[in-house]
């Protein structure tokens, strides 16, 4: 009989696992110009590197993607201004590096504090006067991830990009360089500043009506108290998390016991919900940042928002796909819930 019981627990998992119905890329979901979900990332890395004439600037966590390698060492040959910034603790960026700068690509290591465990975390492409931020890793399993990118095509907003692009290069060359100032928006960091975790819970206090989030890491005290102290104010709060993250297990038992609604989201063999977004009534939070200690307040980290509406009610119809596909009627029955 416990034999039975375990199979009807485990049965769920595999048949995600061989259907492979894992996101919301189903038909029939709406689209939004400029905001990219999971392996489509891609296509709009693509779409930015071939139409590049002046500059390609990258400045990624993990970069094992050998054909990306290869299109900017062809950019580079065509006199393109390509620069890459990675991190020295990731050893498939390392492999990368070696291989960019052994033909002539100018590759620079971030100085990652190791006394306090830091990464350079940010996943930041340049191209010209267009950027994408988000989540992504060009990692050679990445685009088997749930994940958000997101464009950014105004100047100011590109010359942010830019300026903040130039501060860590310069900090990688020499170790020393002046802070880009802090704006009103829509762009935010962390370390140097904790811009990200500011406006973080300036959403999470101000939000009315919904919120909506799919996070790889929750675990930061102050955004899980910000996330109770919503729910009693009378806002709809759901929170998807990853399921294999052990720093999850203690924040999804305290929201649920705050009345909060959250589900494990149903990852498939090899998959990760990679996602570090929240829906704040009509704005869309997303980035490189967990909801952390360390991605809000350790980590160089950076984190993008927008208002549109298109982008704000595509991101509403994907979670609640998603949320459909982490709560199924037999998560209850058979006690799979967090």
């Amino acid at each position: 009989m416990l034999a039975v019981w375990r199979l009807a627990r485990l049965l769920p998992a595999l048949l995600l696992g061989v259907c492979g119905c894992v996101s919301a890329a189903a038909a029939g979901l709406p689209s939004a110009p400029g905001l990219h979900r999971d392996a489509e990332i891609f296509a709009d890395v693509g779409r930015l590197l071939d139409g590049a004439q002046q500059r390609v600037w990258v400045e990624m966590y993990e970069f094992g993607r050998a054909d990306l390698a290869a299109r900017l060492i062809a950019l580079h040959h065509r006199g393109v201004d390509v620069r890459v910034i990675t991190d020295p603790s990731v050893d498939v960026s390392r492999v990368t590096a070696v291989k960019l700068a052994a033909s002539g690509v100018p590759v620079r290591y971030y100085p990652i504090d190791d006394a306090v465990h830091q990464i350079d975390h940010l996943k930041l492409l340049i191209a010209d006067s267009a950027a994408l931020v988000g989540g992504m890793n060009w990692g050679s399993t990445s685009w088997r991830n749930h994940d958000y990118a997101l464009d950014v095509t105004p100047a100011t907003d590109v010359g942010r990009l830019v300026a903040i692009f130039t501060q860590d290069w310069a900090l990688a060359g020499h170790g020393s360089t002046q802070r880009v100032p802090e704006p009103p928006g829509p762009l935010y960091e962390t370390a140097p500043g904790e811009e990200i975790r500011s406006r973080l819970l300036t959403l999470l206090e101000s939000a009315r009506r919904e919120i909506s989030a799919e996070v790889f890491v929750l675990s930061d005290p102050d955004v899980v108290a910000a996330l109770g102290a919503a729910r009693l104010r009378g806002v709809r709060v759901r929170v998807l998390l990853d399921p294999n993250q052990d720093s999850n297990q203690a924040s999804c038992a305290a929201l649920r016991l705050g009345g909060i609604e959250v589900a494990w989201f149903p990852v498939a063999s090899g998959q990760k919900l990679h996602a570090k977004a929240g829906l704040f009534d009509n704005t869309l939070l997303l980035g490189s940042a967990n909801w952390s200690v360390s991605g809000l307040s350790t980590n160089h980290e950076l984190d993008v928002e927008t208002r549109l509406p298109a982008q704000a009610s595509a991101f509403r119809a994907w979670f609640d796909a998603d949320w459909a596909l982490a709560r199924p009627w037999w998560e209850w029955w058979l006690g799979l819930a967090c």
